[in-house]
């Protein structure tokens, strides 16, 4: 399908919940400077050919503007006449898109995912165990085990983008980059919020466990 062949609609919907989800993460402040980036794919998908919303680069992420999104196709490149950029790290999400086939991206920095990512770093996953909220990853197992992957965060977002495909993990929904922030992805928007908001109470409850261990 060719992104003309997208319905009006479909669209602006896509722009409407990442509107929605923008607003709620950047009040947590998941978006300290102009950080973070947000997708949602819409169309038709196969892995080598698709189409998502994108937020723009550098832009203030606390105060809506026309200038907010933009539509990217699989490559990463704008389908429409625009002066806009897309986020730096939109190879990043293309890849997962192109990997996963899901329908929505959110990527955030918060200061609970730099430690974790940093100290686990070397190890290159978070071990986590017994936390009430890997339910929120569609995990139900007793007191379940899991290794959040963690990448290395080098300035060349294409070298990142290929690490991507061995680093999946069909049951972890999410990836860290090394002292930068979480990518968590769902099958539409409201899933991967769901997955956000989960990880995200992991990585506090996993920083708070250690500090009181010391």
């Amino acid at each position: 399908m060719s992104f003309h062949a997208i319905s009006l609609e479909e669209k602006q919907s896509a722009l409407d919940e990442l509107r929605k989800a923008k607003e709620q993460f950047a009040a947590r402040g998941w978006f300290p400077g102009t950080s973070g980036n947000l997708s949602i794919r819409v169309g038709e998908f196969s892995p080598d050919s698709f189409h998502f919303a994108v937020t723009s680069s550098g832009k203030d992420k606390s105060i809506h503007t026309p200038e907010d999104f933009l539509f990217v196709d699989a490559a990463g490149e704008p389908c429409e006449a625009t002066k806009l950029k897309p986020s730096a790290e939109t190879l990043i999400h293309a890849k997962i898109y192109r990997m996963t086939g899901c329908g929505a991206i959110f990527h955030v920095h918060t200061v609970f995912n730099n430690v974790l990512s940093e100290l686990y770093g070397e190890q290159g996953y978070v071990p986590v165990q017994g936390i009430e909220l890997i339910k929120g990853l569609g995990i139900w197992e007793e007191n379940a085990a899991i290794e959040i992957p963690v990448l290395p965060n080098y300035a060349d977002i294409a070298a990142i983008a290929k690490l991507v495909p061995d680093a999946l993990k069909p049951e972890i929904p999410g990836i860290l980059l090394r002292n930068h922030g979480i990518y968590v992805w769902g099958k539409n928007a409201f899933e991967a919020k769901r997955h956000l908001e989960a990880f995200e109470f992991i990585f506090e409850v996993e920083y708070r466990r250690l500090a009181l261990k010391k």
